[in-house]
């Protein structure tokens, strides 16, 4: 748990120290100081916004127990179990199925599910992926986890400045755009790197076990897990620059895996997943 808390903090660090070393190395003392600038900018950024863009990405709205009472009896029930707060719930429109913890501790903690998620699985398999979401808050990889999308949408929203470059009497509307693509391509990559460092896949296979544990059911989740990746591939996410950096945050890469997208795929292969969750049903000789 502590040591997520302290791996958050340090790829801020390394990221802030990053930022003011080549602020210094391009501009001297003028880009030293644009660069404290940018880190004091980056910092508010995440502190105040990091555990809420990926709800913003996802058009999410707060969920009511009126409107989804079995959604809440489930989460209400598993969060009881593992002895901690009931977090926040919000639904995402989109029929892509996928699910997300994020939020800066427990007690800010929020989870999110898809409607295409909640008409797609059963209750057994609902359950398996909210413990899943459970686990990850629990461990508190959420903290890191929003902290690196965090700094990555930093980075990418860069691609911004093609709006704002001076380009003559040229009336090709087409041209931003054109550069904003270029300007991914090359911040893409490092935003992804960022990604890399802080997210470790090991988290996925630590949360399916946590999942498992705490629902006694190994096989709910696998089920879930197959599901869900048909149902991605059927319908996946639009690969857009604020849900690309957020997408390491769910519980399945939601991306077809080409172009650049794939330097974004951080989640371990599914199918490895749901090998190890079918092991330890045998092992335990659950149903």
């Amino acid at each position: 748990m502590q040591l997520n808390t302290i791996r958050a903090a340090a790829l801020l660090v390394g990221v802030s120290a990053f930022v003011i070393a080549a602020s210094w190395i391009c501009g001297g003392a003028q880009g030293l100081q644009i660069g404290i600038v940018a880190v004091v900018g980056l910092n508010a950024v995440v502190y105040f916004f990091g555990d809420t863009m990926a709800l913003r990405a996802m058009r999410a709205r707060p969920v009511s127990e009126i409107e989804r009472p079995e959604l809440y009896r489930i989460v209400r029930d598993l969060a009881t179990q593992a002895r901690q707060p009931m977090p926040r719930l919000y639904l995402s429109p989109t029929r892509a199925p996928n699910a997300f913890a994020t939020g800066r501790g427990p007690r800010r903690a929020a989870v999110c599910c898809t409607t295409g998620l909640l008409s797609l699985l059963n209750e057994r398999e609902l359950r398996g992926v909210i413990a899943h979401e459970l686990a990850h808050i629990r461990s508190r990889d959420t903290v890191v986890c929003s902290v690196a999308a965090a700094v990555a949408a930093a980075i990418t929203s860069l691609t911004a400045l093609a709006l704002l470059l001076p380009l003559g009497d040229s009336e090709d509307e087409d041209v931003p755009s054109v550069l904003g693509a270029l300007l991914f391509l090359l911040l893409g990559p490092l935003a992804a790197g960022v990604i890399r460092v802080g997210v470790g896949r090991t988290r996925e296979y630590s949360a399916d076990r946590a999942a498992a544990e705490l629902t006694g059911d190994p096989l709910g989740l696998a089920n879930a897990l197959r599901k869900i990746d048909v149902g991605a591939r059927i319908h996946p996410l639009p690969a857009e620059r604020p849900l690309l950096t957020a997408g390491h945050l769910m519980i399945a890469h939601p991306f077809p895996l080409r172009g650049v997208n794939r330097l974004f795929a951080v989640h371990p292969p599914i199918a490895e997943r749901i090998r190890r969750l079918q092991r330890l049903a045998d092992t335990w000789g659950a149903p």
